[in-house]
């Protein structure tokens, strides 16, 4: 059987994406590429393992459920996983003096970096609507479901993270409302900036950048050995959120963007100030009490995430800046 409703296959990017698609699509490969010589962090690997992790959420078009794990396919997504997680390792090293505790005590200095090289303090300053709904788009990757790869740790962790991360999680799904669920405000934010809100719609726009922030999240949520790494990512998204959503909210109001625009950052600016809190004592607290010799994993999840965060922002400061677009195809029409 087939998922209804579920988006359709990107266009590849080259070989590797286009092999992972051709095994989809029902065609054999004339041959896997090798990764080896793919850029880790470049369009095609991204892709290839966006297009492989899609499987474990809603799949695709026309693909058969069953090839979420096909052994053949999951045999590439391990070796495109090692390269990017080799490059990852290589870009945000952890020396044996690292906490997580100072790791994320350095996020929280304001701003983290120089407010030039913050793609908030740009859209709260001087972002039009068409910028917005670039990122809106380029996030959607995420938000439309937001907190499920963060999900796929609950059953890796024990005692006070577990219980934790499960009240975290909770609020994230809508406190047991189903129209207060992220990704349905998410879905609604994107209504107001005229975009369309299907899941997966604006994959072929988004830069390589953009995927690897998805893939990294998909990652390490489904490796129980990175479980520790996850909680760091979920503890940077947690501390970086809620000032970044209060830039964000005002420059949804500065633009018109509408209530629903604005709601989902404020919404994110109130719960992720609480977040904060419970992720830093005790999700990462309970975990590294029950188990401490996962620290510098914790530390690699939080470096590893500024790291894609911050080549994220230059790709997108970048050409917003010399008047152009950031999406790789006109998937966000009009201003």
């Amino acid at each position: 059987m087939t998922r209804r409703l579920a988006p359709a296959l990107p266009a590849p990017r080259g070989p590797l994406s286009a092999a992972v698609l051709e095994a989809l699509g029902g065609t054999d490969p004339a041959g896997a590429p090798s990764p080896a010589h793919a850029s880790p962090c470049g369009d095609d690997l991204q892709l290839a393992l966006y297009v492989l992790y899609e499987l474990h959420y809603e799949g695709f078009e026309g693909v058969p459920d069953d090839l979420e794990w096909d052994s053949a396919l999951l045999t590439v997504r391990a070796a495109l996983e090692d390269r990017f997680l080799s490059a990852l390792r290589a870009d945000a090293p952890v020396d044996a003096t690292d906490t997580a505790a100072r790791a994320l005590d350095e996020l929280q200095v304001e701003p983290a970096a120089d407010p030039g090289d913050s793609v908030s303090h740009y859209l709260q300053a001087e972002g039009t609507r068409r910028h917005l709904r670039e990122y809106a788009a380029l996030r959607s990757l995420y938000h439309l479901k937001e907190a499920d790869p963060h999900a796929w740790v609950i059953p890796r962790l024990r005692g006070r993270a577990k219980a934790a991360m499960v009240a975290v999680e909770y609020d994230e799904f809508g406190a047991g409302r189903a129209d207060e669920i992220h990704a349905e405000l998410f879905a609604a934010l994107m209504a107001d900036l005229g975009l369309d809100t299907a899941y997966g719609r604006y994959v072929d726009a988004a830069p390589a950048e953009a995927l690897a922030t998805v893939n990294l999240m998909s990652l390490l949520g489904l490796h129980r050995s990175l479980r520790a790494a996850l909680v760091g990512h979920f503890a940077a998204v947690e501390v970086t959120s809620s000032p970044a959503s209060r830039r964000l909210a005002e420059a949804m109001r500065r633009t018109g963007a509408g209530p629903a625009a604005v709601r989902f950052y404020t919404e994110h600016v109130e719960a992720d100030a609480v977040h904060e809190q419970v992720v830093r004592h005790d999700v990462v607290g309970g975990l590294l009490e029950s188990e401490p010799h996962l620290e510098a994993d914790v530390v690699f999840g939080i470096r590893a995430t500024t790291c894609l965060e911050d080549r994220l922002a230059a790709r997108l400061l970048t050409p917003w800046r010399a008047g152009a677009t950031a999406l790789r195809a006109d998937g966000c029409p009009g201003s």
